[in-house]
């Protein structure tokens, strides 16, 4: 579904403002010291392209609690955006994946400022983790300083802890269960903390607790945003697997070479047959693997009918956020803005 002119407007104020804080920052950071341009750029990277949907729902929390438009408030949306790069950076440099959005992964691309010097792959791992702290540190930073009254700051204080809590297990649960038996509801698990949280139902927690949104305004926002998030990571775990990777920015091969516990995996594990099984246990975690096995894996996948069940979960998920949404007596421009998310958050190609 097409974006609306609102949308393409709000991505790029928050767009504008993400550029003019990374080059402040960036400046100040190389100002320390010329040897940390490498580490400058690799920010610069981090908030280049996306869809900022974190920011747009944190943006329609606060104009559905009634407020109006505020550039602050862009702002403070906008630092929603330096938690996704932070995440990214984190998640790469753990799944050793080599590409994003088309370009090397920040662990990747960070090995040139080590050339002709002992261990750059132990040196670029490194660099990518404090890139990644860094990014954590900018967001609150900039959701801090976004010039509005610390008052309504004080009343999302305890959500962006508990944001960022979440968070962190979520992707501490992956780790843990990366290449444990394949369950579907501890899989469901991860993502609703890993992902699904932190990028709808936060955002959008935030800012209406920065509105000052009542209390049935903020269950709406839960029941509307956490099928849609858990929607959006099912989503994105059959287009890591069936996606064309010039649309997502990432190889098929990723999921597979580091057997995540993903929900399409669980789902094709409980169907399969024990040859499949077999079969399976000497694909998934191969770092060696390349096309022919990603076709044996895919092989699996449709023959136990794994990608439409979950499709059935996006729909199922889908349908839930929509009835929410439906049942909150929401502003007209604010729920219109919410419908049309749906769509670019679990229908999409990238």
């Amino acid at each position: 579904m097409a974006e609306t002119g609102e949308q393409v407007l709000l991505r790029t104020r928050v767009d504008a403002e993400l550029r003019e804080f990374a080059r402040r920052e960036t400046d100040r950071l190389v100002a320390i010291d010329a040897d940390l341009l490498p580490v400058a750029e690799q920010l610069d990277v981090a908030l280049t392209g996306g869809k900022r949907l974190r920011a747009s729902f944190c943006y329609w929390g606060w104009r559905a609690a009634g407020q109006p438009d505020s550039d602050a408030l862009v702002r403070a949306a906008a630092a929603m955006e330096l938690v996704h790069a932070a995440a990214v950076v984190h998640d790469d440099l753990i799944d050793e994946s080599p590409i994003r959005h088309g370009v090397p992964s920040a662990h990747v691309a960070l090995r040139a400022a080590f050339t002709g010097r002992p261990r750059p792959h132990a040196g670029s791992r490194a660099l990518a983790l404090l890139t990644g702290d860094l990014l954590m540190s900018w967001a609150a930073e900039l959701f801090l300083c976004c010039g509005l009254p610390s008052a309504y700051l004080s009343r999302a204080r305890e959500l962006w802890l508990v944001m960022a809590r979440e968070l962190i297990a979520g992707e501490c649960l992956e780790v843990l269960r990366t290449g444990s038996p394949p369950d579907t509801g501890r899989s469901l698990q991860v993502i609703r903390y890993k992902t699904a949280k932190y990028t709808v139902e936060h955002p959008l927690r935030i800012g209406g607790a920065l509105a000052g949104a009542p209390g049935a305004v903020m269950e709406a926002f839960t029941a509307y945003g956490l099928p849609l998030g858990e929607a959006f990571q099912l989503r994105d775990d059959l287009l890591g697997l069936f996606g064309d990777p010039e649309l997502t920015g990432k190889s098929n091969l990723d999921d597979v070479r580091g057997n995540r516990p993903t929900v399409l995996l669980a789902e094709t594990w409980a169907a399969a047959t024990a040859a499949e099984r077999r079969e399976l246990r000497g694909l998934l975690g191969r770092r060696d693997l390349e096309g022919e096995g990603l076709s044996r894996v895919r092989s699996i996948m449709r023959r136990t009918g794994a990608p439409e069940r979950v499709e059935e979960m996006i729909d199922e998920r889908v349908r839930a956020a929509t009835d929410a949404l439906d049942r909150a007596d929401l502003p007209d421009g604010a729920a219109a803005a919410l419908s049309q998310m749906v769509a670019s958050a679990a229908a999409r190609h990238s």
